[in-house]
This record gives structure tokens, C-alpha cells and sequence, in this order.
């Protein structure tokens, strides 16, 4: 059987191999399982790796990292897609991309082709959202015995975003907190989970990109609890640039993961900010844009106070 495991979903794609790799017996399983780095793969240490014979087990597993990514179009290519037509039976191949995929990469048409006549397995692993999401987060909370207010649930969510990773790190940090049997609440995210000013500073970014009123408040509240307001100033900088790319992907019609591979971002990153580039003109974001940066000059060069100058900028862009 030939694998392809690929997708920004890390925890899962993690899982998923794993689960692959306990089929081999503990006992002979370091006997009977090559990694290797697609990176610098030649054909033959590929075909040397699948064709050795396994020990005392009925299979070997190879797991190549990232060979889509890397491998060039043209002979080693070709070579490689020949071989894997014809791969030993004694042998299971995982091929595991960490970075989003070139759908018209050839191996990558030819292995979807494959699985469409269960000859192989393709599966992509898109981060959660929305209620499965929140019903996976329960379900990883049962694990540890404990229950999942969904209050709390949709508070993680926002704290940490949709990484599998860290949010299954935190909630068994947060089962530890309550105990077998506890539940996680609000209260207990809010103590546990780091938060802080980074994650409201978060909070603020998108409302301001979403052009809405809580925008003036959300930043007074940073400042009053002490956030410089120049970093503020660099965030929303940071964001002007990434809305204008965005807005630009958006006009050249591409999809939310298209644009995310080309600007080289989450692909939830390009969906919230295809979703938020809405609120805006072409002529109103680069107004924008170009009103950030001139705040940006005047601040450093004293002709402007940041404070007064990002409340200015909030008010207008939300149109207070």
C-alpha cells in the first residue's frame, strides 16, 4: 500500500502516521522501518529501502518526508513513478508532506488516481473549525476524563486558533488543572491558558480588520494594561500588508489556499483575511495602508504621539 498523508494539520497528520507505524510489531519494528528525508532522496536509495526484504515480519515501512515538495518534474520524477507502480507487496510506503501541495504535481494526480481504485490512500489533513472543532475539542477532553464547558471551548479557541497542537496541549493542561472528573470553564481557560496581552492584542487586530466599533475600546484596553503602543503600531502595520495581498489574491480570483501557498501563510490566516478584505474598497485599503504608514513616520520622527494617532486611525477605519 502507498500512503500520502499531507496538509497544515500537524497533530493529526501526526496521529494518522502513527497509527500506521503500531502496525508494525514492537518487537522488530526499528528492523523494518526507513525514514527518509525527500529532500535529497535519490530513485535508488528509494527503490534499496522498498525492496529490502522485512524481518521476521510480513511487512517493511518506509516513510519518505516532504518528496512531493522537492522532487523536480522530469527523469527523477518519471523513475519515481515508475517504481512505485510496481512496488514490492512486502513493503508499505508512507509519503508524508508537511507544506501544502501542488495539486497538478504529477505523483501527486497519479497517487489520487490510485486511491480512486484502492490502490492507495490519500488523505489531507485541513485544520478543524466551526462545531467540529468544538466536538473534537470535547472529545480530546473525555480522553482526560473530564468535560469541556463549550463557553470554554469556543474561549480556547480564541486564545490559541485552530492548531490541533496547541489546543491539545492546552486542554490536557487544563484536565490536569481540574482532575478526573472535573470541568473546564471559562474561568479555568482564563487562569491557564496564556493568553495575555498578545492574545487581545490578537483580538483587536481582527476587529480592526473587520471594521468593527469594539475596535476603539479593544485598543484603549491594551494600552491601559500597559501594551507599548509603538508595537500596536507594528502590528497593524503588519496586517495593512497582509490585507493589500490578500485584497490583490482576491481580485486575481484565486482561492483562499491558493493565496495562502503563494503568500506563504495558514491557510486560515488567507480565509479570516479574504472574509475581512470584504470591508474594504481597493481605495479605502490602500488609504489605509498608506494612513498607517504615515502614523508609522510621524511617530518616529516626533511630529506625531502614537497613542492619539492609532486612536485616530481606529475611529476612521471604523468609521467612529
Amino acid at each position: 500500500m502507498i500512503y500520502l498523508l499531507h496538509g497544515p494539520d500537524e497533530l493529526t497528520r501526526s496521529e494518522a502516521l502513527a497509527a500506521i507505524k503500531a502496525q508494525i510489531p514492537p518487537d522488530v519494528a526499528d528492523l523494518n522501518l526507513s525514514i527518509l528525508d525527500g529532500k535529497k532522496l535519490k530513485v535508488d536509495a528509494l527503490v534499496g529501502a522498498c525492496e529490502a526484504f522485512p524481518f521476521i515480519a510480513e511487512k517493511r515501512l518506509v516513510i519518505v518526508n516532504d518528496l512531493l515538495k522537492h522532487q523536480k518534474a522530469g527523469a527523477e520524477r518519471d523513475q519515481t513513478k515508475a517504481f512505485l507502480e510496481k512496488i514490492p507487496a512486502t513493503c508499505d510506503l508512507v509519503l508524508v508532506e508537511s507544506d501544502e501541495i501542488d495539486k497538478r504535481n504529477a505523483l501527486f494526480t497519479w497517487l489520487k488516481k490510485q486511491a480512486e481504485k484502492k490502490l492507495a490512500t490519500v488523505r489531507e489533513f485541513l485544520p478543524r473549525e466551526g462545531a467540529e472543532l468544538q466536538r473534537w475539542l470535547a472529545e480530546r477532553a473525555r480522553q482526560f476524563d473530564t468535560t469541556l464547558e463549550p463557553r470554554a471551548s469556543a474561549k480556547l479557541v480564541e486564545y490559541i486558533g485552530p492548531n490541533s497542537r496547541a489546543l491539545a496541549n492546552e486542554v490536557q493542561k487544563l484536565a490536569s488543572y481540574v482532575g478526573r472528573g472535573g470541568k473546564i470553564s471559562v474561568d479555568a481557560v482564563e487562569k491557564m491558558v496564556a493568553d495575555g496581552q498578545e492574545q487581545n492584542l490578537f483580538a483587536f487586530i481582527d476587529e480592526l480588520s473587520s471594521r468593527r466599533p469594539s475596535a476603539l475600546p479593544s485598543l484603549r484596553h491594551l494600552i491601559e494594561d500597559g501594551q507599548a503602543a509603538q508595537y500596536i503600531l507594528f502590528m497593524v502595520a503588519r496586517q495593512a500588508r497582509v490585507l493589500l495581498n490578500v485584497k490583490d489574491a482576491a481580485n486575481r480570483r484565486l482561492r483562499p489556499d491558493d493565496a495562502a501557498a503563494q503568500l506563504k501563510m495558514q491557510p486560515f490566516v488567507a480565509r479570516k483575511a479574504m472574509e475581512q478584505v470584504r470591508n474594504f474598497s481597493d481605495a479605502e485599503l490602500l488609504a489605509f495602508h498608506d494612513r498607517v504608514l504615515e502614523l508609522d513616520h510621524a511617530s518616529k520622527t516626533g511630529r506625531a504621539e502614537v497613542e492619539a494617532g492609532l486612536e485616530l486611525l481606529v475611529a476612521e477605519t471604523c468609521r467612529l
